[in-house]
């Protein structure tokens, strides 16, 4: 029997990969969907291509969108400093500013799309409600309302065939989403959730600290930052 197909949001990060591994886990055919949006650099693009190669993910799309044209993020805007070290050390405090405005939204509305013409019946997520940085576009309600306006926006919805929205690690911590990863065989050493570029990640920002952390809290030191560079208290 032909397997359904579902459609990734895949980033190049942690997060990401796992949620395509687990979607191959519940029996899917992946069509994996990566964004070059103006982000600071291209590693986890480079990233993503490599996790499509080694989960046999054929159809990997990348497109173009440049969000970075407006900025207002220090993710897109190059004159912006990105927060490091946390915010015991001065970064600040509430949604920080690497929360790019409407990137989720405009990503999952084009999954919508792509998973309608290729007649996909899920769009798996890699959000975290959980362990991340306070982004708004994280949450469960925010889901729940764009699987309702997933099945008012489309033909497929209006004839009851709306693509569900798989989050599935959206109530995991960190720790817990290290350990799903190694069980499904995800190269974790290949992905890239650093906000900078470079030869290593930096181990200073919010994104390096928290995945620092739940490696080594999971036990897996040795995929961590190297100690030289690594600054992993929590955020508050």
């Amino acid at each position: 029997m032909p397997h359904s197909t579902a459609i990734v949001l895949l980033s190049g990060g942690l997060d990401s990969a796992t949620a395509a591994a687990q979607a191959i886990a519940d029996g899917y055919d992946l069509v994996a969907l990566s964004f070059n949006y103006g982000q600071r650099h291209q590693r986890e693009l480079e990233a993503a291509k490599v996790v499509a190669e080694h989960l046999a993910i054929a159809d990997h799309h990348l497109i173009d969108i440049n969000l970075a044209q407006w900025g207002a993020s220090s993710l897109t805007d190059l004159s912006q400093t990105l927060p490091q070290d946390g915010p015991q050390n001065g970064a600040e405090a509430g949604i920080p500013s690497t929360y790019v405005p409407g990137r989720n939204t405009v990503f999952i509305a084009l999954a919508l799309a792509l998973a309608e013409a290729k007649g996909a019946e899920a769009i798996y997520l890699g959000i975290n409600a959980v362990d991340y940085s306070g982004y708004p576009d994280c949450r469960p309600e925010y889901l729940a309302a764009f699987q309702q306006l997933a099945q008012l926006s489309s033909k497929a919805g209006l004839e009851g065939r709306a693509p569900k929205l798989v989050a599935p690690l959206v109530m995991d911590s960190k720790v817990d989403i290290v350990r799903r990863a190694m069980a499904l065989g995800v190269p974790i050493e290949h992905t890239w959730s650093c906000y900078q570029g470079g030869a290593e990640p930096c181990g200073r920002c919010d994104s390096c600290r928290i995945r620092d952390r739940a490696l080594i809290d999971a036990g897996y030191p040795e995929l961590a930052t190297p100690i030289g560079n690594r600054s992993i208290r929590h955020p508050e």
